[in-house]
């Protein structure tokens, strides 16, 4: 059973995508959201299929966006051999909130 993260913030960086061996679009970008005392944290979310398709065309810099999706975790050893580990969202839905400074037009 996957665990569930809702988040809203802005996004950091314009969206970078690259195609996986099977031809599938991977997109990845990070979001910016408040958390406890109004400090800004940070996290890498990825997106996958329609989803990547979506995040690419319609997301940009700054854009305001609120996504649903699963944590995960990942692992693996530096230069140095030393374990390090983070974490994504794995993105399943996305919201717009404010795309170029204005509301969506639905």
């Amino acid at each position: 059973m996957h665990n569930i993260v809702v988040l809203a913030g802005n996004l950091g960086n314009d969206p970078e995508t690259f195609y996986g061996s099977e031809g599938d679009g991977i997109t990845s970008f990070n979001l910016a959201f408040t958390s406890g005392k109004e400090k800004t944290s940070w996290i890498k979310c990825i997106c996958f299929n329609k989803t990547a398709e979506v995040a690419e065309k319609y997301l940009h810099t700054g854009a305001r966006i609120a996504l649903s999706g699963y944590l995960k975790q990942n692992s693996w050893a530096n230069n140095e051999g030393e374990k390090r580990s983070n974490h994504e969202v794995v993105v399943t839905s996305i919201e717009f909130i404010k795309i170029n400074g204005e509301d969506p037009q639905y």
